[in-house]
């Protein structure tokens, strides 16, 4: 964790471009990159991470998951460090996505701090997502479920950095409060 390298961070982002170029976020409008943009943002201005590895790996973190794209070629572009960083965020998409999901709340605690980092930036984009711009197939109970399981996840990622916490527990009040008011009061 030396000096920030902007060479290694820009050629981070190109390559989550081109890795992510043809794919669109779950609202179906929306290019893929500008998730792992707001993810890495959130960490810079919010976290104030000032660390090469960790924002990298934050503009890589959906690459392996979601685009076909191996360890071995993250490996030979960003070193073993950040790839390890973007494998300690990354889903084993061979699963059923039930089990996926109950290991990301078994298995937050565990993460590595700069990983956790990662995971809860994620969470509190992905939830501004679902009270912005859902995506159009998701029923109102559907992103309720989101909403209570990225919850959990997040309480085994806490203690990092102070005002990530708190950001996302406000972008949880806020999604409650938005899906609420969606259902009449229902929820």
């Amino acid at each position: 964790m030396g000096d920030f390298d902007t060479a290694v961070v820009f050629a981070a982002l190109k390559f989550s471009a081109a890795k992510h170029r043809t794919q669109k976020r779950k609202d179906g409008e929306s290019p893929y990159i500008n998730h792992p943009i707001e993810v890495a943002e959130l960490l810079v201005r919010v976290a104030q991470v000032r660390d090469t590895e960790t924002i990298a790996a934050a503009l890589l973190h959906d690459t392996v998951e979601d685009t076909g794209t191996s360890p071995e070629e993250l490996r030979e572009n960003f070193g073993d460090q950040i790839t390890g960083l973007v494998l300690e965020c990354t889903d084993d998409k061979h699963l059923p996505k039930v089990e996926r999901k109950r290991l990301q709340v078994v298995n937050a605690s565990h993460k590595s701090p700069r990983a956790k980092l990662i995971k809860i930036s994620d969470k509190i984009c992905n939830i501004n997502d679902i009270i912005n711009t859902p995506p159009p197939d998701w029923s109102l109970q559907r992103r309720v479920e989101y909403l209570e399981w990225a919850e959990k996840v997040v309480a085994g990622l806490r203690g990092g950095c102070a005002e990530l916490d708190a950001l996302f527990d406000h972008k949880l009040r806020e999604g409650r409060t938005a899906l609420t008011v969606g259902t009449g009061g229902i929820c």
